[in-house]
């Protein structure tokens, strides 16, 4: 029988709930995905320190910041604080920020899974509804501070095209083609909410691009009016799809248990709740320096490498920061469970269509500014065809890899339209506002 010895958080919190069939319902399908890119830490070696204090926080440590395959990226972090306080190129801090950006991702799933241990399903799926998607919420609100609503609108279609074209048909060409002799088949029921959702984000999104099209400037503020009721409408069909998929249709999202392939630490507890908490406070605050990094050095990476804003945040962005949770979805792809793959691409898509896109108009709102649902007509039009052919892709229930090559060869053709495309910021998207502390320097002063 194992000691407290040998599993340092015992001492924080005893023995955790155990993973019973209703526990497993907190293992979403975004969880399963990260779960794929951890590795089972050796706390042999850490069990044998004497001191208990020290002792757990070696262990924390070891589980937190080295049972990652992706902890290689993690010296990206203070290479990018180093860069930013010594005044090295800001396109260099750009990129490290960006690397930095991504292990942590994948940690804060981490962390949110192992407190829904301790606080139950529903607790959880509520953290993981919220924190699934916190790179993009941080980076749109640090670049709502400095009023560049045009990087928050790019970031954010970047992201949803990311899930549904890249993500999505990556996944299915690969399962496709590693499947070669095997029927591939999903459950169509989650794919349809998803797609229902992503129809009606879709709506809301076109009726203020029409509105501002064809009615001229003078209605610059009916447009935006109608893009803050949508918002709300928004926000209250994803409270309702939170409801759905916790309480009322649970049993619809549940992820498949792999058998056979443990080894990963994901049945059971490796941190207790206080440790987990705190790590998640702190990688946050990290995520929000990277970010703000990232929002302000964005422009000097455009000109420097010759890229247009618009091709960084659509393209690069999202790539970059979201690589961990796509390779989890290609590696379940590969094991032919698409279920999973799904849920990681259609629910990322719809938490940011339905829920960061309007909370970003609403906290814009609130800041004074003046971001609306209006991406103009080649965005408008890109999420429009990647919503309505990944709907086609999924009707029928089943899948092989020519629907993969077809979603991924629209990415590539999106992307190079982006890629030629120079469109500059639009002036008024992208106001001078007063002068404000960063969020780094309130830090400071109040630590």
């Amino acid at each position: 029988m194992a000691s407290n010895l040998d599993q340092p958080w015992l001492l924080e919190n005893g023995n955790p709930k155990g993973l019973s069939k209703e526990m497993r319902h907190g293992r979403t399908a975004h969880n399963m995905s990260s779960s794929s890119l951890r590795k089972k830490s050796d706390l042999k070696l850490v069990s044998k320190v004497p001191c208990g204090l020290l002792r757990k926080i070696l262990a924390n440590l070891q589980e937190v910041i080295l049972g990652t395959k992706l902890s290689i990226l993690f010296p990206a972090i203070p290479l990018a604080i180093a860069a930013e306080c010594y005044g090295f190129g800001r396109p260099w801090v750009f990129a490290l920020s960006m690397l930095g950006l991504t292990p942590l991702a994948e940690r804060v799933s981490f962390l949110t899974e192992q407190i829904a241990y301790y606080t139950g399903p529903t607790v959880g799926g509520l953290l993981n509804a919220t924190c699934g998607n916190a790179t993009e919420l941080i980076i749109a609100i640090f670049a709502l501070s400095e009023g560049k609503i045009d990087v928050v609108k790019y970031s954010l279609l970047g992201s949803i095209l990311s899930n549904l074209l890249l993500v999505l048909g990556t996944s299915l060409l690969c399962g496709g083609i590693a499947n070669l002799g095997r029927e591939q088949k999903y459950d169509r029921r989650q794919a349809d909410v998803n797609s229902l959702l992503l129809l009606l984000a879709l709506l809301c999104h076109l009726l203020p691009s029409y509105a501002g099209a064809s009615a001229g400037v003078s209605t610059v503020d009916e447009t935006l009016q109608l893009s803050r009721a949508s918002s709300i409408v928004m926000l209250l069909a994803y409270a309702a799809y939170l409801v759905f998929q916790l309480w009322t249709h649970r049993q619809l999202f549940e992820a498949e248990e792999e058998s056979g392939e443990g080894g990963d630490g994901s049945e059971e507890a490796v941190i207790g709740f206080w440790s987990g908490f705190a790590w998640l406070v702190g990688m946050t605050l990290v995520i929000a320096l990277l970010s703000e990094y990232v929002v302000e050095t964005i422009e000097d990476a455009s000109d420097s490498w010759g890229l247009s804003i618009s091709f960084l945040s659509i393209i690069l962005l999202p790539i970059v920061g979201n690589a961990a949770e796509h390779a989890g979805a290609i590696i379940f792809a590969f094991k032919n469970k698409l279920d999973i793959t799904l849920g990681v691409a259609l629910g990322s898509a719809s938490q940011i269509a339905m829920f960061v896109v309007p909370l970003c108009v609403v906290v814009s709102w609130i800041m004074g500014n003046n971001m609306d649902l209006n991406f103009n007509l080649l965005e408008t039009s890109s999420l429009a065809l990647a919503i309505i052919a990944t709907a086609f892709t999924l009707q029928d229930g089943t899948s092989h890899y020519m629907k993969g090559l077809v979603l991924l060869l629209c990415y590539i053709v999106i992307g190079a339209c982006f890629f030629v495309s120079k469109t500059p910021l639009h002036p008024g998207n992208n106001v001078n506002l007063p002068t404000v502390p960063k969020a780094t320097e309130v830090l400071f002063r109040s630590a």
